[in-house]
């Protein structure tokens, strides 16, 4: 299957959408605010990290492992970079 990146001014075109992102969803939210969403339709996982601005659409059942990853991946930068530096602590 395939995997598409969007960045903060673009999204799934409107054909991306018809084929892919319909059916029933399953939406969960991650990080502080939830600003990571991933959604789940049928044949498709679409990722928002709404702090960057980015959004994956991974087309296909099997690519469920690729957007979790890409998840975790996320969340564990985004705890490095909240975690004071040794050199900021006195």
């Amino acid at each position: 299957m395939s995997v598409f990146r969007f960045d903060r001014n673009s999204a799934p075109t409107q054909d991306q959408s018809e084929r892919y992102m319909i059916g029933e969803i399953d939406e969960e939210r991650f990080g502080p605010g939830g600003e990571i969403v991933l959604t789940e339709y049928p044949e498709a996982f679409y990722l928002q990290d709404n702090r960057e601005g980015i959004r994956i659409l991974y087309t296909g059942s099997k690519d469920k492992h690729k957007a979790f990853k890409e998840v975790t991946r996320r969340m564990h930068r985004y705890d490095q970079e909240r975690r004071p530096q040794a050199a900021d602590v006195h």
